[in-house]
């Protein structure tokens, strides 16, 4: 007597370099152990859009192979879509990635990337944003892929934290040159010179926004340190926004109507 066939779970995958990116098509590779995976991604590079929602247009598609969507729109429209409406079933995981580029620090509240992630977890589904260095003439983008297979894998089994995303930063580096793996906290980064300004042929000004080089404050514990120590971050990043030890501050002011 045949055994019955085991249903595979369905895994969505996207980003916010575009659905041609290579490191979504890594990515993606790598998780077919997992389950039936499905690429629902931007039709061109959403970097930096946050978690912006297309609510002016419409969000048009282009179907690309049996599992595979692009989407006029960003990494939050494309999860929202993916959700409710392009995917046979609710995914039992969501992957983010691989960026080209750290998500380190306050770069969180910009990345297209964590974002995507981040609308997974409103939605009650476990989501992973996976992140690598630009650094260096090769992107080991297989070493970012395996590894989030493997972490995939294990958030599969033992479940992830409550209300929770995991934010992943790899240093580009070949797996027997990664020196671990650290769980941290987000740390702080800012930009000098961040604003160009120039000139059009017609006299006018016009500005470019993202020319400055970073810098990274220094701390304990946190993704920038530890990517610094060519170890991967793994950085657990919750819904809830609130400085809750903020609110008995507050109470002192004794505000009134």
């Amino acid at each position: 007597m045949s055994r019955a066939k085991t249903k595979k779970r369905t895994i969505l995958v996207t980003n916010d370099d575009g659905v041609r990116a290579p490191g979504l098509a890594a990515l993606a590779a790598s998780l077919t152990d997992l389950g039936e995976v499905y690429i629902v991604a931007p039709e061109r590079e959403q970097s930096a859009v946050g978690h912006s929602l297309t609510l002016h247009h419409p969000l048009r598609i282009t179907q690309m192979s049996p599992r595979v969507t692009a989407v006029e729109g960003t990494p939050t429209d494309c999860v929202l879509l993916a959700y409710y409406r392009l995917l046979p079933e609710k995914p039992a995981i969501v992957f983010s990635g691989i960026n080209f580029g750290y998500n380190l620090g306050d770069d969180v509240t910009y990345s297209g990337t964590v974002s995507a992630a981040f609308e997974a977890v409103l939605l009650g589904l476990p989501a992973i944003a996976v992140s690598i260095s630009r650094e260096g003439k090769k992107t080991h983008y297989d070493t970012a892929a395996r590894f989030a297979a493997k972490l995939g894998r294990k958030a599969l089994k033992e479940g992830m934290p409550k209300d929770t995303l995991l934010n992943v930063n790899v240093p580009n580096l070949s797996d027997d040159r990664i020196k671990g793996v650290a769980l941290t906290k987000q740390g702080r980064r800012a930009y000098d010179d961040v604003i160009v300004e120039k000139v059009d042929p017609r006299g006018r000004p016009y500005f470019w926004i993202g020319n400055g080089e970073p810098r990274w404050a220094e701390g304990n514990g946190t993704d920038i340190e530890a990517v610094r120590k060519k170890k991967i971050s793994i950085t657990p990043v919750h819904l809830d926004l609130t400085n809750h030890p903020a609110i008995e501050d507050l109470k002192r002011w004794e505000i009134t109507v």
